[in-house]
Formats: structure tokens, sequence, C-alpha cells
């Protein structure tokens, strides 16, 4: 990084300095941990002569501490992907279940924001598409975090909800399902070249929160690839241009990961699109009626404490899928 000629290609550049303070980041976790197994071996050192209580209780809080600092440590071993130390971009769209669907897919947004946060990860919302009574229709949103895209690649399929409508007047039991579509947030790729005549771009007012000027002019952006039928939109930023060019950024990770999907099941491993958010195609199933339980079907882990997964709790679905899954 000291070399002159580094920095005259920005973009790698950014890159490299990003990798380099995530190696840090990684290194000074470590050296935590090091300093911790040193002051418990100081700690049992003292409690051969003193046998103390207080020393033993010190002693046993220390060591739970490694215990879990390691455990989290053990999760990177799985997650030596291509892509897993990426940040990430997750879509997720109302399938099957009208409204309800459209009130799933707004608790799904609100559980991995609340996933983001415990892990310590900035989350901002991109583009969305709100519902016709409530909930939303579509979100896509980005996560910026150490290996944001190797947590979340698990969430990538179909999501089954049972419940007790809050929309049927007759309180029925009701099933809904949304699709969740998990990429890696990749850089400049010098291996897409996108055609502009391949594209159309389309403007639209944002909506939400955001100034005058958002409110105003035409700031947000859809971008359809007429090729591969891909669309992706933004409206986070203030300005048409800032829109236009993230979302061209979004839609070359998703034509790269395209390109690199040569069978159709890896193509549904990368992006998850391709299954129809309905009946027999779910990953997961959430249901809290007429009992709590959250099972994964490609892990067979199951839990009641549903409240706590929808509320982020994602740890240990997204280590079990981690454990289990197929080289």
């Amino acid at each position: 990084m000291a070399r002159p000629e580094f920095w005259q290609n920005r973009i790698k550049a950014e890159k490299k300095s990003r990798e380099l303070n995530k190696l840090k980041e990684e290194i000074e976790q470590w050296t935590k941990i090091e300093k911790s197994i040193s002051d418990c071996l100081e700690i049992a050192e003292l409690d051969k002569d003193d046998q103390s209580i207080s020393l033993r209780k010190e002693i046993e809080k220390e060591f739970s501490e490694i215990e879990n600092q390691l455990n989290n440590f053990e999760k990177l071993i799985f997650l030596n992907g291509k892509y897993d130390r990426e940040n990430v971009l997750v879509s997720i769209f109302a399938g099957a279940g009208g409204v309800d669907a459209q009130d799933w897919t707004e608790m799904l947004l609100r559980m991995y924001l609340r996933f983001a946060e415990k892990k310590g990860w900035q989350a901002q919302i991109i583009d969305h598409s709100k519902g016709t009574e409530a909930g939303i229709k579509s979100v896509t949103f980005e996560i910026n975090g150490s290996y944001a895209y190797g947590f979340l690649k698990s969430e990538a399929g179909v999501h089954r909800l049972v419940r007790i409508s809050p929309f049927d007047a007759e309180q029925m039991r009701h099933t809904s399902f949304a699709l969740v579509e998990v990429l890696p947030e990749l850089d400049e790729i010098e291996e897409i070249n996108i055609d502009p005549d391949d594209l159309r771009i389309d403007t639209f007012l944002a909506s939400g929160h955001g100034g005058q000027n958002v409110q105003k002019n035409q700031t947000a952006v859809r971008i359809t690839h007429l090729p591969s039928k891909i669309t992706v939109g933004c409206q986070a930023e203030r300005s048409q241009v800032q829109n236009k060019e993230r979302a061209l950024k979004i839609l070359k990770s998703k034509l790269y990961q395209y390109a690199q999907a040569e069978q159709e099941e890896e193509k549904s491993r990368l992006r998850g699109e391709f299954k129809s958010a309905s009946w027999g195609n779910q990953i997961r199933s959430y249901v809290l009626q007429p009992y709590h339980l959250v099972k994964d079907l490609r892990t067979d882990y199951e839990t009641s404490e549903v409240e706590n997964v929808l509320n982020g709790d994602l740890e240990q679905i997204i280590e079990s899928y981690l454990r289990n899954k197929k080289e």
C-alpha cells in the first residue's frame, strides 16, 4: 500500500484496503482470546495457593467467555467460500398468500435487520414496494459486515408461515410464503460488460422518507436487463445518478453470479429465484398456530422459540446449516 502505483486503480485499492481491515479485525479478535487465556492461567496459578470460591468463579467466568469466543471463530472454518467474506444483498418477495404473504415479507425483513443489528453490521434498504393493504410486496437491502454473505447465504429459498391471520375477520389459520434471494455484493467486475441497448431504465418517485428532492423528482431507478429478464432497483440515494450507479452495481453482481452458475442446481443455490414461493418449495417453516415451531427442512433443526427467531436470533439455525451443508 505504500507504493505510489497502488492507488492508481482506486477501485482495486479500496477493495484491498477493506480486505486488510477485515484481516486486522480477525487478528485483533485472536489477540484478545490469547490475552484472555493468559489471564485465566494466571488466575489458576493463584488458585493453587488460595483455593477461594471467588477465584474459582472468576476462572469459570473467564473460561466460559473464552469458550464462547472460540465457538464463534469455529464457525469461520465453514465460511471459506469464494464470496463468504463479502457484504450481502438480500431481496425478499411476497409469494402465495395475498396480504398475509406481504405482511410475512415485512416480518422477514424485520428479522434480518434485527439479526444484522445483533451482529454489529450496517444495513440499508435499497428498494422496496409497499403492499396493497399491509406489509410489502418486495424489498432489497444491503448488509455491510464481515462474513455477511457467508452467514446469510443459508437464507436463500422459500420461507413458509402458518398462523391465525390478523387480516381475517373469522380468525382462520392461514399459510403464506415469501422468497428470499441472497447475493454477495461484488465490486467492479471486469468480466461483466453490459450493453446499454440491453437495458430498459425506468425512473419514478422514491417512496418513504427523504428531502424535497426525493419527493418531487424522479430519483428512484429501476433497471431491467432484457436478455436475462433480471430487474433491479434503487431508491436509497438522493439523486437519480447515484441510484442508477448503485442499481448497475447490483445488476452486475447478479449477472456475474448467473454466469458462474453453469448448472440449474448451482443457480438455485446462489440466487434462490428459480423456485416459486408456494407449497412444496419451502426451506423453512415457521408455525405460530396450533403450536410454536420453527423447522429447517434441510437440516431438520427445530426450535419452539419462534418469537426469538423472528426477533433475529438466527445463530443456531445458520450454524446448523453451515455444519450440515453438502460441499
